[in-house]
């Protein structure tokens, strides 16, 4: 195509045929198909390298996750195994990684909408993440010559106007608490006004302090 950039590199020797094996990479600029080839040869010297038309989406979304995320939290990694296990290997697993298409993942994000227990646009939009992550980095490294998710359209996240407890509410909330530390943790989010995640994310330097704090929310 015009203005499209291409570099190849020698894999071997073909032996059915004798002839070598080529790959080829494109880009839109000089620097960036010399960075794809650079990539590979590095991968080819290390024995790491692996020809894209035979990389299935699962086994690249397993090396991603392996090789790719270490710059993450643990909980992060985690979301992103979850997200893979339960929703895009059962659906685009099996796929090769050269022949995934922006209509076919379109059609991934619409199907899961459309479930029994449908994902909320969130949920969708935390599964699409790790998929265009994932491709992001096969394009890097010359494994892809396009982000079909970048052409797919996400379901809006609608904004749910958040009601705060009014007085009666919160009084019929604390007569139903009682001594257990979760309910000293609510207790604790009520009166502060913390977000979930912040909540979630103390921690008890030592369980007399946790005591300490639970009696001054009850006080």
């Amino acid at each position: 195509a015009s203005g499209t950039w291409e570099a190849r590199i020698t894999l071997g020797v073909d032996p059915g045929t004798g002839r070598q094996k080529q790959r080829s990479f494109y880009g839109k600029t000089q620097k960036e198909v010399r960075q794809k080839l650079q990539r590979a040869m590095i991968a080819v010297d290390e024995g790491t390298y692996a020809e894209p038309s035979k990389i299935t989406v699962r086994e690249w979304l397993e090396t991603w996750l392996n090789e790719y995320t270490n710059d993450v939290k643990d909980s992060t990694r985690t979301r992103y195994r979850q997200d893979m296990n339960n929703h895009i290997f059962p659906a685009l697993g099996a796929v090769k990684l050269s022949e995934l298409t922006p209509a076919a993942c379109q059609k991934f994000y619409n199907s899961l909408t459309k479930r029994d227990k449908p994902l909320s646009a969130k949920s969708v939009k935390n599964v699409h993440g790790v998929l265009h992550h994932a491709l992001k980095q096969a394009m890097r490294l010359g494994y892809a010559r396009m982000n079909p998710t970048e052409a797919c359209t996400l379901p809006r996240v609608e904004k749910v106007e958040i009601k705060p407890l009014d007085a009666p509410e919160i009084k019929a909330l604390l007569n139903v608490l009682g001594d257990d530390v979760y309910d000293d943790l609510i207790r604790f989010d009520l009166f502060t006004g913390l977000r979930e995640g912040e909540v979630l994310g103390l921690q008890w330097t030592s369980r007399s302090e946790e005591r300490r704090v639970g009696k001054a929310c009850r006080s």
